[in-house]
């Protein structure tokens, strides 16, 4: 399980893209714009690796990233949408019991009753920028 501190202030995923040099994690809009994270303030960051669960090949997810970093609009916006449904391994549990399985970017979706090591089909009920909700259909 994973312990997460009560100070979190953000969770979003984000590429590693390199800028004049150095290496850049580009934050949300919505993240500053809602309050969660100042310009100017100083922050903690944690990275956590993506394995990706999807069936695409490497030639695809490739064409993908490379499509995501050309288009700023899209590399924002959530992976998924209501009602979609999508196999996802849960990775952990968190605070509430809820399965925690992470897909395109990182980006994270609970899981009502799914258990860590579960490949399971799920239906995505519920769609935010960081965080999308589901309901396990099949196992």
């Amino acid at each position: 399980m994973v312990d997460v501190s009560g100070s979190l202030k953000s969770l979003f995923s984000a590429p590693v893209v390199e800028q004049d040099g150095s290496y850049v994690i580009e934050i949300p809009r919505q993240e500053i714009e809602q309050g969660e994270i100042s310009p100017g303030d100083l922050y903690r960051i944690g990275v956590i690796t993506h394995h990706s669960s999807s069936s695409r090949s490497p030639e695809t997810e490739s064409e993908t990233r490379s499509s995501s970093r050309s288009d700023p609009e899209r590399q924002q916006g959530p992976p998924v949408n209501e009602g979609d449904t999508i196999e996802v391994t849960i990775e952990t549990l968190g605070e509430q019991g809820d399965g925690i399985a992470k897909v395109d970017r990182g980006y994270v979706i609970i899981v009502s009753e799914g258990q860590p090591g579960d490949t399971v089909l799920v239906e995505i009920e519920n769609v935010r920028e960081n965080v999308a909700f589901a309901e396990i259909i099949s196992n």
